[in-house]
């Protein structure tokens, strides 16, 4: 703390202890400003804004606890102190209910007490000025987010209300459950399939290789699960961008429109700010660019300062980048995604993380044909209790139903619906007995 930029006033009748408080502060390097007339002390206050005001409580012209009145009117934000020869509850308590002190020093005070209350006074005022900062920061930053989004097409604009939307409702209706997020997640995953410009299959291959590293790495629970998140949703702050920056590949784009498209991960963030149960997940979106030697984006974190979360995400987002720049066979594009992330180990990922891939390399190749027991049926074929094998999917890509749902009469129901709309049943994987 730059204490010559703190500026403290001091109000006292007495010159004698004006100078007494002048001295002591201005010895610990503090700027000071005394006055013996309140009124002026006012006019002053007027002018500039103190970190501290020190007043006396009995002064001829206006007592203490009308100086501070007038004072908080003035500038809310400073804190006031109050020091006075005189102990009697009513003086004291006049002070604070009218001048709401927010200390009090008896004279003769003691120097390390005063010094230590003149601290605590400063260091809540600069914490409220910068509340007051970051609040505009934020402020700003939503009204840049605005003027974006208004320039986007109509369709992308009502996208992003709606997400908005669901998050502020599921953050009321998750308030006591803040542990389960699969629901938002996947209503937040239908934003991305539904969109004609985003492959919702590749956030879930995404989403499943980041789950297979977290196990490899035998995480925590809570970890995997944040991690399969975090790749479900990596994409979700195109949703808020022009869709030129995304309907072509990355090398595609001009240097200009780079610079925009690496931008999404801050808009996910800002997204997400309502959802404050996602703020894991989110700060995995956010650090998704980060790179293992540092020359990564948004804040060139490097090794172990970015998040594990987010390192899971680059590696699992990459792989399946250089898959899908491979034009060979099946086998030979997961062999060419893991030899491209493999040469960059050290480098953009860390090398543990990157050995638990080539581990765990087989489970990924086989995870978009991976079925187990099941048997394929139609929603008139449904029973309560059946359990959903795969994740059922509308025929424009949203999802219906995640894996693992247990069928009840009422799901049933509201599915032989929706079957009945449609020219062809539906292909519901259930799990055998």
């Amino acid at each position: 703390m730059d204490k010559s930029a703190v500026h403290i006033l001091c109000v006292d009748d007495d010159e004698i202890v004006l100078r007494s408080l002048s001295r002591l502060l201005k010895g610990q390097q503090y700027h000071v400003e005394t006055f013996a007339d309140p009124l002026k002390a006012l006019e002053r206050i007027k002018q500039h804004e103190f970190a501290v005001i020190i007043s006396d409580m009995r002064m001829p012209q206006m007592d203490g606890a009308e100086l501070f009145n007038q004072a908080k009117k003035l500038s809310p934000d400073s804190q006031r102190i109050l020091v006075t020869a005189f102990s009697d509850i009513d003086t004291t308590l006049s002070a604070i209910n009218k001048g709401q002190i927010h200390g009090f020093i008896q004279k003769p005070w003691q120097n390390n007490l005063l010094l230590s209350t003149v601290t605590d006074g400063i260091e809540k005022y600069q914490l409220k000025k910068q509340n007051q900062a970051l609040q505009q920061q934020i402020n700003a930053q939503n009204i840049a987010l605005k003027e974006l989004n208004n320039s986007l097409e109509q369709r992308v604009e009502k996208r992003t209300k709606q997400i908005k939307q669901v998050l502020k409702q599921l953050e009321v209706a998750n308030a006591s459950e803040k542990n389960e997020h699969r629901s938002t997640v996947e209503l937040l995953y239908n934003f991305i399939n539904a969109n004609p410009y985003l492959d919702g299959s590749k956030a879930e291959n995404i989403a499943n290789t980041c789950t297979q590293i977290a196990k490899q790495l035998q995480l925590p629970k809570k970890n995997i699960d944040m991690a399969a998140m975090a790749g479900y949703l990596a994409q979700i702050g195109l949703l808020a961008m022009d869709p030129q920056l995304y309907e072509h590949p990355l090398h595609e784009l001009s240097e200009q429109q780079r610079k925009r498209y690496y931008t999404h991960p801050s808009t996910a963030q800002l997204m997400l700010m309502p959802a404050t149960h996602l703020h894991d997940v989110s700060d995995a979106i956010y650090h998704q660019y980060e790179h293992y030697n540092g020359n990564g984006l948004p804040k060139g974190l490097k090794g172990n300062d970015i998040p594990l979360s987010a390192m899971i995400l680059a590696l699992a987002r990459d792989y399946w980048d250089a898959y899908e720049q491979c034009q060979q066979s099946e086998e030979q594009k997961h062999q060419h995604a893991l030899e491209t992330v493999t040469q960059f180990s050290g480098a953009y990922y860390h090398p543990k993380l990157v050995r638990a891939l080539t581990e765990c390399s087989i489970k990924c190749i086989k995870q978009q044909s991976k079925g187990g027991s099941m048997q394929i049926i139609s929603a008139q074929q449904l029973a309560v209790n059946m359990v959903l094998g795969h994740a059922l999917h509308s025929h424009s890509g949203i999802m219906l139903l995640p894996k693992g749902h247990l069928f009840s009469a009422k799901s049933i129901e509201k599915l032989q619906q929706l079957e009945a709309k449609k020219p062809s049943p539906f292909r519901i994987m259930i799990k055998s007995s």
